[in-house]
């Protein structure tokens, strides 16, 4: 279905019955990423799948203050009472972890519970943020200049996504076609507007949640063990989970895994 937000018209599919389940996918991904989930936990939960703002069937605006982290969250809640849902659980890895967690701190009465996929929320100084700023914006150039299949290949070799290269080949290809099918202005804007050195920062935010939330990470993702284990001493009510055998897409390298953990969290009374 199609629910328009503030002029931007986001591609949304609904699947399931039960606890609603509001599914954020990572930069380059589409919703498309949670299928495997989906078709097993149908049974059990609402899923609430979005395609963020300047990906997969959503609009890409041109204007990149648009894409703004305060904005994409602003979207969500549209999107949630557009729907008639008052308060949901949300899943988010990567950017959509970071947008997940920004949207919890902005609208918590929205929030049931939260669980973070190799997220982070945000860096903690405007030095590194500045730095990040222009990584982000130098990468937003490339986007623009070489296309989409130009960055997708660099993207898919950074050292963060290593250990995907050790997933079947069907794997593999499934992600790269759901990566391609990006476009350069919606990446470029993704990155200039809601990128890690544009958002907030909600370090000093963690200690105000008030429900439960849960940090999954995988074992081979030194970084974002790192972060979560900071963002635990912080969060009053919170869980995390080290994945064994698996990296960053802990919801693709070992889906099944992934999502019994996370089932148990969200029906753990």
């Amino acid at each position: 279905m199609k629910i328009i937000s503030n002029s931007v018209e986001y591609h949304v599919e609904l699947k399931g019955e039960g606890k609603p389940l509001l599914l954020l996918h990572g930069f380059t991904g589409s919703l498309e990423t949670w299928s495997s989930l989906v078709q097993k936990y149908e049974s059990r939960y609402q899923f609430i799948m979005v395609d963020l703002i300047g990906h997969g069937k959503t609009d890409s605006p041109h204007d990149y203050t648009r894409y703004t982290t305060e904005k994409a969250a602003e979207d969500l809640k549209n999107i949630l009472e557009t729907l008639g849902i008052k308060k949901a659980c949300l899943l988010g890895y990567s950017l959509g972890g970071r947008l997940a967690l920004s949207f919890a701190c902005i609208y918590p009465e929205y929030v049931d519970r939260l669980v973070l996929e190799s997220a982070s929320p945000g860096l903690l100084t405007e030095k590194e943020r500045k730095i990040r700023r222009e990584s982000d914006r130098q990468l937003a150039e490339r986007i623009t200049r070489n296309g989409v299949a130009d960055f997708i290949e660099y993207w898919q070799g950074i050292p963060l996504f290593k250990t995907q290269q050790s997933l079947p080949e069907d794997k593999r290809q499934e992600m790269r076609r759901q990566r391609l099918s990006n476009s350069e202005t919606g990446l470029a804007g993704s990155l200039l507007g809601m990128g890690t050195g544009s958002q907030p920062s909600w370090w000093d935010h963690l200690q105000n949640l008030q429900f439960p939330v849960m940090l999954v990470t995988g074992e081979f993702d030194e970084k974002f063990c790192t972060i979560a284990r900071q963002m635990q001493k912080l969060i009053n009510n919170c869980e995390w989970k080290i994945i064994k055998g698996a990296g960053h897409a802990i919801h693709v390298e070992v889906d099944e895994k992934f999502g019994k953990i996370v089932s148990e969290f969200l029906t753990n009374d």
